[in-house]
């Protein structure tokens, strides 16, 4: 049946209002002139009617205590507070079960790193304990306590015996470390020791810093001649420098063939090279070019240019020039030997250099002596003096 709006306000009851919908509801409170917002839902809508109908009289006052009751703001803000305080809790739970696995996750990663610790120490420790019964199984070999066949020792040696070769191995020497493996490979080569057995013998003169360089290889890398002598070669490796003042001052000895001269000047040039990594003609040109250039300056910047480590020209003769300017070393059309003339010496009246223009490689030509140097430089400042008195001696008349 339709909704009558007259036969309701004739006749109004709250069964009758309970029973209607929220749009009859909201033309009943328009008609009586209700104010209220249009989202407001059914329930309060229908209370404001009943409030309006109470006020009227049209109703008793007693509807209003069977009538629904619409929640109140607190009640949503309760409800709200609720909500999220749960949700507040149900956080903290988890963030408590999320730390509770990262301090699983923590000590379990404790467990394997002390685990994989402790498996690294002991490997460590089986190492060192491999390596000192192998040093000390070579030594009882080297003093011929046992053969070199034993099977402890680990060594298949074919039927040489190491023990009777030990005593023809050369003198380790610290200060001249190739001298020493040239002189070795020389010996194996000329008593026909078989190859795989070098580091056997060789190891038995060790001293010093390559005894710790031995000690501190493994057993394979140990058992292999190439890798030892690498590794005690590299040890004892000399600084490019040193390489080219072998290859410069090396002299032919008395008891050497000048095929063998060649060959050991061969050696030490290819060493120099190789300490300046030079591989192709451009580098080896630049190498020689350095090299006279620094032998054609002054030894301060000679020291200047070593300290720099440059290896080319170009950036070798910048250098230089920046040395000078800054050390007022000179100028340009200047000879580079000038200030060696400037301190006189008690016993000669001059020290340094005792030539104008002598080069590095010991030329005398154009040497001035020191006397002579010493009275010709009095008598140019007598010179300069009485030149100076003839010219002042008309302004004071």
């Amino acid at each position: 049946m339709p909704f009558n709006l007259d036969k309701f306000v004739a006749s109004p009851s709250v069964e009758e209002l309970d029973s209607l919908k929220k749009s009859e509801i909201v033309k009943v409170a328009k008609h009586y002139g209700i104010e209220f917002q249009p989202l407001m839902r059914k329930d309060e809508i229908k209370r404001y009617v009943l409030e309006y109908l109470v006020d009227e009289s049209i109703l008793p006052s007693t509807v209003l205590e069977t009538a629904i009751t619409v929640p109140t703001d607190n009640t949503f803000e309760l409800k709200r507070l609720e909500i999220e305080m749960n949700k507040e809790i149900r956080l903290k739970e988890m963030e408590r079960e999320r730390e509770r696995e990262e301090r699983e996750r923590e000590r379990k990663e404790r467990e394997m790193q002390m685990q994989k610790e402790k498996e690294e120490r002991e490997m460590q420790m089986q190492r060192e304990k491999e390596a000192r019964e192998h040093e000390f199984r070579l030594k009882q070999l080297e003093l011929g306590v046992i053969k070199a066949s034993d099977p402890k020792i680990g060594l298949d040696t074919g039927g040489f015996d190491v023990s009777k070769h030990v005593k023809f191995v050369p003198k380790f020497q610290e200060d001249n470390v190739e001298k020493f493996f040239n002189h070795f490979e020389k010996l194996g080569e000329q008593l026909k020791w078989p190859r795989d057995k070098w580091s056997i013998l060789i190891q038995s003169n060790f001293t010093g810093k390559a005894q710790e360089v031995y000690s501190a290889l493994s057993i394979e890398d140990s058992m292999d001649y190439d890798k030892v002598k690498k590794a005690i070669l590299q040890a004892y490796e000399l600084v490019p420098e040193a390489y080219r003042q072998k290859f410069r001052k090396y002299r032919k000895a008395d008891t050497q063939t000048y095929v063998e001269f060649a060959y050991q000047k061969e050696r030490h040039f290819d060493r120099w090279c190789a300490s300046k990594k030079v591989s192709t003609f451009d580098t080896l040109r630049q190498l020689m070019l350095v090299e006279e250039f620094k032998r054609c300056v002054n030894d301060d910047i000679k020291t200047h240019l070593e300290e720099n480590k440059a290896d080319k020209l170009k950036e070798v003769a910048n250098l230089a020039d920046q040395y000078a300017l800054t050390h007022k070393f000179g100028k340009v059309g200047q000879t580079q030997n000038k200030g060696q003339f400037s301190r006189p010496n008690k016993k000669y009246g001059n020290s340094g250099n005792n030539s104008g223009t002598t080069s590095n490689s010991g030329s005398q030509s154009g040497s001035i002596s020191p006397t002579n140097s010493g009275k010709n430089n009095q008598i140019r400042v007598v010179k300069r003096t009485t030149r100076s008195a003839q010219t002042k001696l008309p302004l004071k008349t």
